[in-house]
């Protein structure tokens, strides 16, 4: 299955650049409106040899990065709080609410004239778009814990850190990956709306200056940069929840291990 799906992948984008190359030689398209896939190809040699691409790459993904473990932290934070008030959701709620209301593009202008054009507005609004998603699924994973095992934690006498550790964040953490799978992609949109409002760095800096200069094939090697920056982002995300979940995977593998090791002692007992 996976040599299958790996094939898919390879057939997927080999059919797109032979559909991309089929539109350019039926339509007759000049480059600066839609450039071939040689083109794009020889562009992004071109500024991967001259370190142009790499450096304002690596700057974008600083940011993301960044705005990802902040706004994922503080939303985490606060979302276990929330879980554990309704009265502090009640108060917050509508505020949070609001604040998801308003378009990114919106804000993004604010947060570069308040805090200038640097690196850290283009994180904070990074953290701002990330933080939403991973708060409600940290609120949702949070009161999904059933309330068997909190009543049997009870009973235990469990203190309130080891409730947390050992009952709350495991139940909860495939829905708050379920958040992070999200904010890593979003957190990529994030850096590249604050480069396209106000940046002398990084991949939105580059998609403006292309356009600008009508080298649409520039455009694409960002464009295309960005979206490999998304996937490794998610496969990392994807990565980290398998590492952490692992212990799932035992659990229901041991039932069944202990079944069939039942069964043969007792198949020996009948069958000496």
């Amino acid at each position: 299955m996976k040599r299958y799906g790996r094939w898919s992948i390879v057939i997927s984008l080999v059919t797109a650049l032979l559909l991309w190359g089929s539109v350019i030689r039926l339509t007759n398209f000049p480059a600066f409106i839609l450039p071939s896939p040689a083109q794009v190809a020889l562009r992004f040699l071109e500024a991967l040899f001259d370190g142009s691409l790499l450096r304002h790459a690596g700057y974008t993904l600083l940011e993301v990065i960044l705005g990802l473990v902040i706004g994922s932290s503080l939303a985490t934070l606060l979302g276990y709080l929330l879980a554990k008030s309704t009265t502090l959701e009640r108060l917050l709620s509508p505020y949070l609410v609001a604040s998801q209301a308003i378009p990114t593009v919106a804000i993004a202008p604010l947060l570069v004239i308040w805090f200038g054009s640097g690196m850290f507005s283009k994180i904070l609004i990074c953290a701002l778009i990330v933080f939403f998603p991973v708060l409600v699924n940290t609120v949702v994973g949070m009161r999904s814990v059933p309330k068997e095992l909190r009543d049997l934690m009870t009973s235990l006498r469990a203190t309130r850190g080891q409730v947390l550790r050992h009952l709350e964040i495991p139940a909860a953490l495939p829905i708050l990956f379920g958040g992070l799978r999200v904010g890593a992609t979003l957190s990529v949109i994030g850096a590249v709306v604050g480069e396209f409002v106000g940046a002398d760095r990084g991949l939105g800096f580059v998609i403006n200056v292309g356009r600008g200069q009508y080298d649409t094939a520039l455009v694409f090697v960002a464009i295309f940069t960005l979206i490999a920056m998304a996937l490794m982002l998610y496969g990392l995300v994807v990565w980290i929840e398998k590492r952490a979940l692992s212990w799932q995977k035992e659990s229901d593998s041991k039932p069944a291990h202990r079944t069939h090791k039942a069964l043969d002692s007792n198949q020996k007992k009948v069958f000496p």
